[in-house]
This record gives C-alpha cells, sequence and structure tokens, in this order.
C-alpha cells in the first residue's frame, strides 16, 4: 500500500490547515460560547471548494476522492469539531449521498447549490425511538399518486434547524423488515415539513442539532432516491462512509489537542524544570502521539478502501472504533498535562474535551462497530 499522498492531497491538506489555523480556530470559542452555526467557515469552505471534493467537475465538485475528504476532516476538527461536523454532515452525508445514489436528474438539480453552498443538507436516520438500532424506524412513507406521504419525526439530527435539502430514510413496505426501507430527498419548503426542537448540547455546540416532523410530507415521487424499497443499499454504503470519515473527527481533535499539550509542557515550569524533562510526562506524550498515529493510518487505509468500490463494513467499523477511542483517550490525557488550567473554559483543552466525547457516539457507538466487527467476523466463516 502506498502511503504517499499526490501532490494534490499535500496541497489540500496543507490549504484546508492555513484555513484552519488562520480563520477557524480563532473563532471556535465564541461558536462554541454563542451555540451559533459557525456560517463564516461555512462560507469559506463553499468557496474553497470543499463541498465536492469527491464529485466530478460536471457537478461542480474537483473530481479528486474520498480520502481527500478525509484529509479535510481531520484538519478542520483539529480546530473547531463544530465546523468539521456541520462538513461531514452536509458534504458527505446529504452531498455526496446524492452523487452517489442519485440519477441525472436528481444530481444536477441539488449537487451544484449543495456544493456552491447556496444550500444546507443534512440527512436523516435517527429517531426518537430508532438510534443504533436504526433498522427499527418508524417514519413511513407511502406512495398516493404521483406523490409519497411521509409520517414521522427524526431526532438528532445534525444541521436539521438549519437545512435546506435532507436524505431521509422512511418505511415504504413496513412488513418486509430491511427489505422495506426507501430514501427520499426532501425540501424544506414541501408540504408537511417542520422543524421540531432544537437541542442543546453538551459539546459540539456550533454544530446545530434538532428534530424533524414530517407529518403527510408531500413528497414527489422523482425525488425517491435509489429504488423503492432498496434504502437499505442507500443507508448502509453511506453509513460506512461516514465511519471513515467520523473516525477521523476524533484523531483530529486528538492532534489538536496534543500540540496544545505538548506546547504547554515546554513552558509550564515545576520544581525548576519544563514539565517535558520528566520521564512521567515524556511516556504520556510518546503513547498519546504514537496512538494518533495509528488511528490516523487506519483511517486513511478504511478510505483507501471505500474508494476501491469493495464492501468495507469491517474496514469502517474497525477505524471508528479504535479513533473514537483513541480521541477520547487522548484529549484526556492532554487535559491531565493542563491539570487544573485544563478544567477552565478560556482554555481550548476543555472544549476539546467536551466535543470529543460527542462525535465518539456519531455515526454508531463504540458498542455498535464491536457488533458489526464480529458480525464481519462471522459472515466470513461463513463464506469460507
Amino acid at each position: 500500500m502506498d502511503f504517499e499522498f499526490t501532490e494534490e492531497q499535500k496541497m489540500l491538506k496543507a490549504t484546508v490547515a492555513r484555513f484552519v489555523d488562520n480563520d477557524v480556530i480563532p473563532l471556535a470559542a465564541e461558536i462554541d460560547e454563542e451555540e451559533r452555526f459557525p456560517e463564516e467557515n461555512f462560507k469559506a469552505m463553499a468557496d474553497m471548494g470543499l463541498f465536492g471534493i469527491s464529485i466530478p467537475e460536471e457537478y461542480g465538485g474537483s473530481g479528486s476522492d474520498f480520502l481527500s475528504c478525509v484529509l479535510v476532516m481531520e484538519e478542520l476538527a483539529r480546530g473547531c469539531v463544530s465546523t468539521a461536523n456541520t462538513y461531514g454532515s452536509h458534504a458527505i452525508l446529504c452531498t455526496e449521498n446524492i452523487f452517489r445514489n442519485g440519477n441525472e436528474e436528481q444530481r444536477r438539480k441539488y449537487l451544484p447549490d449543495l456544493i456552491n453552498g447556496k444550500k444546507i443538507g443534512a440527512i436523516c436516520i435517527t429517531e426518537p425511538e430508532a438510534g443504533s438500532d436504526a433498522l427499527s424506524m418508524r417514519t413511513r412513507a407511502e406512495k398516493k399518486g404521483d406523490k409519497y406521504i411521509l409520517n414521522g419525526t427524526k431526532m438528532f439530527i445534525t444541521n436539521g434547524p438549519i437545512a435546506d435539502v435532507a436524505v431521509v430514510y422512511a418505511k415504504t413496505d413496513p412488513d418486509a423488515g430491511q427489505k422495506g426501507i426507501s430514501a427520499f430527498i426532501v425540501e424544506k419548503d414541501f408540504p408537511g415539513f417542520a422543524r421540531g426542537k432544537s437541542l442543546k448540547k453538551m459539546g459540539v455546540r456550533g454544530s446545530l442539532t434538532g428534530e424533524l416532523i414530517f407529518e403527510n410530507c408531500e413528497v414527489p415521487e422523482e425525488n425517491l432516491l435509489g429504488e423503492e424499497n432498496k434504502g437499505i443499499n442507500v443507508l448502509m454504503s453511506g453509513l460506512d462512509r461516514e465511519r471513515i470519515v467520523y473516525s477521523i473527527a476524533p484523531i483530529g481533535v486528538a492532534q489538536g489537542a496534543f500540540d496544545l499539550a505538548f506546547k504547554y509542557a515546554t513552558e509550564r515550569v515545576q520544581f525548576g524544570a519544563p514539565i517535558i524533562t520528566f520521564q512521567m510526562m515524556q511516556e504520556l506524550l510518546a503513547d498519546v502521539a504514537t496512538d494518533i498515529q495509528a488511528g490516523r493510518v487506519l483511517a486513511y487505509w478504511a478510505a483507501v478502501m471505500a474508494e476501491s468500490g469493495k464492501r468495507v463494513r469491517l474496514e469502517a467499523s474497525y477505524a471508528k472504533l479504535f479513533g473514537a477511542k483513541v480521541g477520547v483517550e487522548a484529549v484526556g490525557k492532554a487535559v491531565q498535562v493542563f491539570g487544573g488550567y485544563g478544567f477552565i473554559r478560556e482554555f481550548p483543552i476543555e472544549r476539546m474535551y467536551r466535543d470529543v466525547k460527542g462525535i465518539e457516539f456519531g455515526a454508531g457507538t463504540n458498542q455498535m462497530q464491536k457488533l458489526i466487527i464480529i458480525g464481519e467476523m462471522m459472515r466470513g466463516l461463513r463464506q469460507a
């Protein structure tokens, strides 16, 4: 496996890193404190072309690869998890999803405005009583004439309070289990679409999260994404890519926290010497740096596998489980380096500590990843 980035990937990573250092990090505390949508960052990302990286140029994208999306997510999360989460939901979960699964008419209609940032996208899977068990969703879609009528509620929807376009999953054949799910492209102005409450969160507070309600919501039949009753294919392939993107996000946060902790350790003097000269501190920082690099490589590997078109259910869950564990543990250790200062809100490490927990269970909890991993291993045995 070639771990060398292309010149385009190197340039992209460096460009996004500068953007994060110069524009994203200076606003991160304010966005968190005010719990507001990072509008400046969203517009800048659109202007930089970050929303269409893996989408062909004919639809307004850059025609690059999925690994490039992962590199962007890593840098954004290093500076501001709220901005990274907004990017992931809009660019990958919604926009790229429509490109991969939509027909030509849907691509031409929706992709340009999503890529240039004129419209904000979201994905709607989770429900009040269907989180990890997504297939038990209760939202229904019934075909009536040339429309589908949607009824149900979606919960914990990133970008939900401000989304213009959402990919929504619903049961079109409730008795058929996973073979009765369909996906739809729903616009905010469709009759019967409503926003419920916005949710106040412990972390990732600038990434707006809320409830979406569909009450006899009228969706034109041409907005069926993929085939009727075959939405499980759209759902699962999307979840695999989502897990890969959200495996690198905690690694990005961990890198940001490590950078702060390493700098602090070189400057903080105790007992007459910088604390980085103490063997226990050196051991802690070396362990964190190693774990971050291991998580990074695992996420990159999963992204390359996904780009090949292969089934990546196992690879995605490997990366997501390990990345989430590393992120939480690494940021926790970084807080420990700061000591009491790490618990003070004026230091960014406190925000990172709250934020990394918020993305730990995004795209599936650690427990769900373990179930998937064992399930995939058992599947391999049956096929052997």
